[in-house]
């Protein structure tokens, strides 16, 4: 019987992302309390989502908006990074860029691998290629134990599992 196989990646749905980020602009648009604070959420650039507002509370709410709209779309946070959560001053209006995180880097692979090597089931074999690593194994069951204990593993990036065969 062959090698039972899948790919972990790290990649973000981008239709989804502007999907949520439209309905958290419509919602900044509709609610009380951000009238007339000129409380903003935008694209700026292809990665990056600015939020403005005239208040720092109001760019957090502006962000807690977003991180709700993420979430009911099935897109996890750790995907997207917005440093310290620390809105800065930039002339009368407070501004607070995020960034989307794609792709498992050199870093992060190797912890990935590392991770199914030291806890993972002893069948599993790993290999970084590219942006992504591969596991492979004889049973179907070490797969999904990896699966299981890479959701539940304290890494801070998003995995998804695409190829599974």
């Amino acid at each position: 019987m062959a090698d039972s196989s899948m790919d972990i990646v790290s990649k973000v749905d981008r239709q989804e992302v502007d999907n949520a980020l439209n309905q958290a602009s419509k919602e900044v648009g509709q609610r009380y309390d951000f009238r007339n604070v000129g409380a903003s959420i935008e694209w700026s650039g292809s990665d990056a989502i600015v939020m403005k507002a005239n208040s720092a509370d109001r760019v957090l709410a502006i962000l807690d908006v977003f991180q709700s709209k993420l979430i009911r779309r099935g897109i996890s946070l750790k995907a997207f990074d917005t440093g310290e959560n620390e809105p800065q001053l930039s002339g009368k209006e407070y501004h607070l860029a995020g960034s989307l995180k794609e792709g498992l880097a050199g870093e992060n692979a190797k912890k990935v691998t590392k991770l199914i090597r030291d806890e993972g089931p002893k069948g599993v074999k790993t290999q970084i290629t590219g942006d992504e690593v591969r596991a492979t194994s004889k049973s179907r069951d070490d797969l999904q134990a990896v699966q299981a204990l890479l959701k539940n593993a304290d890494i801070d990036f998003a995995v998804q599992f695409t190829n599974y065969r």
